[in-house]
């Protein structure tokens, strides 16, 4: 049996960084399992391939089971499945979310992780092109840059965003997010920068850290109450690892609770049914399943020219030319340049609606493609949904997929919003700096005349926007899964660090919470004499 002293189970945003943080200790031996293959595609390191990356085979599609409280026609969602997860098939938007998140999740329970608590290892992970100053870090692993280019349709937008009413945001990570601006992107000299670019290769070459992916994790063994081994299936041949310190799970919001469950940490009733042996009763493993929920609009351009002109086999070879000479054009550009935060009511306590400006078409699934014409897309997201949902094991098939209740739009709050939102998102589309070039609306088809139709829209085409948090919540309480060192609640020797244990979502894109939750986690494992509360 091959022993190490710590196993990290999942290869993404935080896993990733936890295992080779871990590596850099030379008198330690680290593994990191991961169920899908390396990132030696071409097309994850190219920011323009986006389209590729969020469509294409590195991506496991997973079943929705609809509830009778949902509002939305969403039937499924993806999970990179790539060495970096997440951060090796994502938009790249950096975006931290604002203060008050991180102080909620304190004010539940999560003792330490308020915002001024969880600053540093933001920092630590950061390598920032552009600022430099208390709130950002210029020398970490993963590169954040500013936009290397912009197509003239986002500035176009942007204006027209100022012109509605919303001020200009140079930095939507200073803890003000409030306005329209342009993003910060995981890239760096137009190259994307994964977890696995940016920490994992570097700590295999220069740390020994041992990697196993196409390494499928079965469950977790026990001896008594404590985690000792790891059960998977490697190239089809099952094996097992054990784990002399820890093994720690970072499998992402919607396989990290299914790997407890089938480990025996879960609901004790429902794990019975399954036919799960008991490790320890805990009640909430799956539940307080939370993701933000987007909907798109779809333009279609006048004589102005958007990234859809390189659909062709002619101008993709033009884009390619110009970014193998020059690393620039619209092959390094991440397609999502221009973004704003804003009210979806005036007294939301912070913004509630994002919107993510794209010069192009096809990115986003479900839509209704441009054959003969370029468009635009704007994407409008609720950050901070009420609707909360569940995953439980599927008790006829316990080790396959789970089932996942997402329950969107059952809060009738988040509809109300996502309305808002959308006639907010109209009004900046209305403005002259973004309408002199547009023809007309091509999803919906036309506009809406009240907010009925706009709800029936919401209600087809919105979905989950592929950032799902808080199935193994962690807290000082009772019914916490994991306690604020990230430490399962209930055994020894065994963590989860991912967005699984997110209280609440963060207002914005997942990855960079996910990026600092790997930080911290690693950090309290190099360190374990440190007090939570000192």
């Amino acid at each position: 049996m091959q022993e190490y002293d710590y196993i990290v189970v999942g290869g993404g945003s935080a896993g990733g960084i936890i295992a080779a943080r871990l590596a850099e200790d030379p008198h330690v031996s680290v593994a990191l399992l991961e169920e899908g293959p390396r990132d030696w595609y071409p097309w994850i390191h190219i920011p323009g391939m986006l389209y590729k990356t969020a469509t294409g085979g590195l991506l496991r599609r997973l079943e929705y089971s609809q509830s009778e409280e949902s509002r939305s026609a969403a039937s499924t969602t993806v999970q990179g499945q790539v060495l970096g997860g997440g951060s090796s098939v994502n938009g790249m938007v950096h975006v931290r979310g604002v203060p008050e998140d991180y102080d909620g999740w304190e004010a539940q329970g999560a003792t330490d992780w308020g915002f001024q608590k969880v600053l540093p290892f933001f920092i630590r992970a950061e390598g920032n092109d552009t600022y430099r100053n208390v709130m950002h870090g210029t020398h970490g692993p993963l590169k954040v840059s500013s936009p290397r280019t912009v197509h003239p349709l986002t500035r176009a937008w942007v204006q027209a965003c100022q012109e509605n009413g919303m001020p200009f945001n140079p930095d939507f990570n200073s803890g003000q997010q409030l306005g329209c601006g342009f993003y910060q992107t995981t890239t760096f000299r137009g190259r994307r920068s994964s977890v696995a670019q940016a920490y994992v290769h570097p700590a295999i070459t220069h740390h020994g850290l041992t990697v196993l992916t196409a390494c499928r994790v079965e469950k977790i063994l026990f001896e008594g109450r404590r985690a000792t081994q790891v059960s998977v299936v490697q190239d089809g041949k099952p094996q097992k690892l054990r784990a002399r310190r820890e093994i720690i799970i970072s499998a992402g919001a919607l396989n990290s609770p299914r790997l407890l469950m089938v480990s025996g940490i879960g609901p004790a009733d429902h794990l019975r049914q399954a036919g799960i042996d008991i490790v320890a009763d805990a009640p909430n493993v799956g539940q307080n399943l939370q993701d933000h929920m987007d909907v798109y609009l779809i333009y279609r351009l006048g004589s102005t020219r958007s990234y859809d002109r390189y659909k062709s086999a002619h101008m993709k070879a033009v884009a390619g030319a110009e970014y193998a000479l020059f690393q620039n054009g619209p092959a390094a550009s991440n397609i999502i340049e221009g973004g704003a935060f804003w009210w979806a009511r005036k007294d939301d306590s912070r913004p509630t609606i994002q919107y993510c400006f794209l010069p192009g078409t096809g990115v986003e699934s479900g839509v209704t493609p441009l054959e003969d014409a370029d468009g635009c897309t704007l994407n409008i997201c609720l950050t901070q949904p009420d609707s909360r949902g569940s995953l439980q094991l599927n008790p006829s098939n316990p080790h396959g997929q789970a089932v996942i209740t997402p329950n969107f739009l059952s809060h009738e709050q988040d509809m109300a919003r996502m309305i808002e939102g959308i006639r907010v998102g109209m009004e900046v589309m209305s403005q002259p700096s973004i309408s002199q070039h547009l023809a007309r609306l091509h999803q919906p088809e036309k506009a809406f005349t009240n907010d009925s139709e706009i709800a029936s829209y919401v209600s087809r085409y919105a979905q989950g926007a592929l950032h799902p948090v808080g199935t193994c919540r962690m807290g000082s309480d009772s019914e916490a899964v994991v306690d604020p060192f990230l430490r399962v609640v209930g055994v020894e020797g065994l963590r989860v660090a991912d967005a699984s244990v997110m209280p609440n979502l963060p207002s914005g894109n997942t990855n960079a919470a996910c990026v600092m939750i790997g930080e911290r986690a690693a950090d309290f494992i190099k360190n374990p004499s440190q007090r939570i509360d000192s």
